[in-house]
């Protein structure tokens, strides 16, 4: 057995990936319910939290703007965690080694949970952009990063062992990733923002410097978009068990 290795960072099609039956999973996660079983997947839907959070085109206003969404979500999953610490958020111009370390700088802005906290890189695109829906969706992705790191899946799923196989590297980080993407959902169902195209703003959120990594990390978009949506659609984090999920739908 060996110790994942995995570089982190911090991210009709639904009707017919859920229930198609499929296989059974080629690599199921066992020993650690931390991952299978947490407490999470018990609590109630998230509430619907009022959020008067208003983006404007300055980058005072967006600063504003993201410390309040961070706080709205405070205030929601806080009803829900045990023994919940609410995230900071600390923004920058730029990070020396891009937010949370993680080596890959980035030219655009960036939300990374970290910890903690979460960490935004604010650039040109973020300000200027009219609609808050890419920023939010950004932000709510690096959220659920933190969320995994309060209900300690991120440190159980640092501590799965696998039988060396890539494929079975990926299809586990695909899960953590993808869990990631269902509780961006639920996130941004609590606070009432509603959109026509939800692919379209979760790719968005992908820094284009993770290109040649986004197969073996997110795995394929119509399932990323599966879990958000099945996210969005409960709002109960219980929803996002993707450790339990056969492997076609963590693909």
């Amino acid at each position: 057995m060996t110790t994942r290795r995995v570089l982190t960072v911090s991210a009709g099609v639904l009707a017919l990936l859920f229930s198609t039956p499929v296989a059974a999973s080629a690599y199921p996660v066992v020993g650690a319910p931390e991952l299978t079983q947490n407490p999470l997947y018990t609590v109630p839907a998230l509430p619907s939290i009022s959020c008067k959070a208003v983006k404007g085109t300055t980058k005072a206003s967006t600063t504003a703007y993201l410390k309040k969404v961070v706080g709205c979500l405070n205030t929601a999953w806080g009803k829900r965690v045990k023994d919940f610490v609410p995230a900071e958020v600390t923004i920058k111009d730029t990070y020396e080694h891009s937010p949370c370390y993680t080596g890959i700088k980035v030219s655009g802005s960036l939300a990374a949970g970290c910890n903690r906290s979460v960490e935004v890189q604010l650039r040109s695109d973020w300000i200027k952009a009219k609609s808050e829906l890419p920023v939010l969706v950004g932000v709510a992705r690096a959220y659920a990063g933190f969320v995994q790191t309060q209900t300690g899946i991120s440190d159980a799923w640092w501590a799965l062992r696998y039988d060396g196989e890539e494929a079975e590297m990926n299809e586990q980080t695909h899960r953590f990733y993808q869990q990631a993407d269902c509780l961006a959902g639920v996130s941004v169902r609590s606070l009432g923002r509603t959109a026509r195209d939800w692919g379209r703003l979760l790719s968005a959120g992908t820094p284009k410097e993770y290109g040649r990594f986004i197969p073996k990390w997110y795995g394929k978009p119509a399932n990323r978009l599966a879990w958000f949506k099945t996210g969005y659609g409960s709002g109960k984090p219980g929803a996002c068990n993707t450790w339990k999920a056969p492997s076609p739908k963590v693909a």
